[in-house]
């Protein structure tokens, strides 16, 4: 009346023995976090350093475009902040006050006019 067979379990034959089973196992788990590694963590470690070596670098006059995708120039820099001339209205600046790890680069001089 069934139609499926009865499953018999195989014999010790069908399993690996000690420290080959082990490395059957363990090598593939090494091999994958090395790709991983070399990658996708490596190099994202590479950018963040050039981006932090960047934002510290910062200084007063410095043409930006921030990550949020504003263009202006610096107006003054402090510890954590700074401040950014994003227009001119009436010949007064301008100037928006944020974060500096939010500078995506640094533009070349001139390259915005107000």
């Amino acid at each position: 009346m069934f139609f499926i067979n009865d499953a018999w379990a195989a014999g010790e034959a069908a399993a690996p023995g000690g420290m080959e089973g082990f490395l059957i196992q363990v090598v593939p788990l090494i091999v994958i976090f090395a790709v991983f590694w070399f990658f996708l963590i490596r190099p994202q470690q590479k950018r963040q350093k050039e981006h932090m070596k960047m934002c510290d670098a910062l200084a007063k006059g410095d043409e930006v475009m921030t990550l949020g995708g504003l263009n202006g120039r610096i107006d003054f820099v402090e510890d954590q902040t700074i401040g950014l001339q994003v227009a001119s209205v009436d010949g007064k600046p301008v100037v928006v006050r944020m974060q500096r790890n939010a500078v995506q680069m640094v533009l070349p001089k001139g390259s915005i006019k107000f």
